[in-house]
């Protein structure tokens, strides 16, 4: 018999219906071929969203909004509910949790979810949000729920890497898997994080300051920059100008992610941190507004970012040409 061997990186459709026609409002979103059905909207539209007949079901659901003592973060509360609209209900009236805009619902369009399923991923994507630290999360413990059968638990765990897919690329970031640089990669300290590295990898690029006696290495994963754990960088943000970047660069003081030693000279990266761009991840390292583009330079060259990137694309079309 023929061997058939199966691409990991298949594509995904998702299909998108704004209920109300404007691209804020109230949405549902659903992969084919899943069972899962979410169901979304932002707190202003309350009253059209608990009126949705997907309320009624059994199903997981988030509510975020901007942490109010982190400035530039997000911050989740994540729960369960064999009702979720009347859950929501009584959230809306909960003081304590005045900063969420936006609610996210994820229900089975069988309806096969119950209340021991929905608790189940309720206690992992706790446990994962905590974890992978790309949002703030309310919910002050994480319980623990494993009362399920073998094979219901590997039908949940099926669901939740389905929920983990879509969810990024409906602007939910909190259960995105952390980057992982490829195993050929040398890491210059510290632990590399979690998770598997499921993308394409670039060459090792490297920024340094002499003046300031700064070496750090990075690697483009997909779609994020990421600057490897053990990377140096400055122990406070030195630019005149109050740049966007420095309430990232002190959040990652505060969150234990850059480590200033103890003799004030430097700071190091304790773990692999993901950036939207070559800039974010320079201004990082050398605590000022930088051109990433032009001071990160591939390992062992003097060719830019910028350079490397360009020949790439230069290739492909000249392949495409040929």
């Amino acid at each position: 018999m023929a061997k058939i061997e199966m691409n990991l990186l298949l594509g995904r459709s998702i299909k998108l219906y704004l209920v109300d026609g404007t691209p804020h409002g109230v949405m549902t979103a659903e992969i084919m071929n899943w069972t899962g059905h979410v169901l979304m909207g932002p707190r202003t539209q309350l009253l059209e969203l608990v009126q949705r007949p997907e309320m009624v079901r059994t199903g997981i659901y988030f509510l975020t909004g901007p942490d109010p003592e982190v400035a530039g973060k997000t911050l989740v509360y994540i729960g369960e509910s064999d009702n979720v609209g009347k859950r929501l209900i009584q959230h809306n009236k909960d003081e304590s949790k005045d900063f969420w805009e936006r609610a996210c619902v994820i229900t089975s369009k069988d309806q096969n979810l119950t209340k021991a399923h929905a608790r189940y991923l309720e206690s992992r994507v706790i446990a994962i949000s905590q974890g992978v630290g790309h949002a703030s999360v309310h919910n002050a413990t994480s319980p623990e729920y494993g009362y399920l059968p073998e094979a219901d638990i590997a039908d949940m765990e099926y669901f939740l890497s389905m929920v983990r897919l879509i969810l990024p690329a409906l602007g939910h970031e909190f259960l995105r898997e952390k980057p992982q640089a490829a195993p050929s990669a040398p890491v210059l300290g510290g632990q590399s994080s979690d998770g598997p590295a499921s993308v394409a990898s670039s060459p090792i690029f490297v920024a340094r300051s002499i003046k300031h006696g700064l070496l750090a290495q990075a690697q483009e994963i997909g779609a994020d920059f990421v600057v490897l754990a053990g990377s140096e960088a400055q122990p406070k943000w030195i630019g005149l100008d109050a740049h966007s970047y420095k309430t990232q660069f002190d959040r990652l003081i505060e969150e234990g992610k850059l480590v200033v030693q103890l003799d004030g000279t430097k700071a190091l990266f304790s773990e692999d941190v993901a950036f939207k761009s070559p800039s974010a991840a320079s201004a990082i390292v050398f605590g000022r507004a930088s051109n990433g583009r032009m001071e990160w330079k591939v390992k062992d060259t003097n060719e830019t970012y910028a350079d490397w990137q360009n020949d790439t694309l230069a290739r492909v079309e000249q392949a495409k040409l040929l």
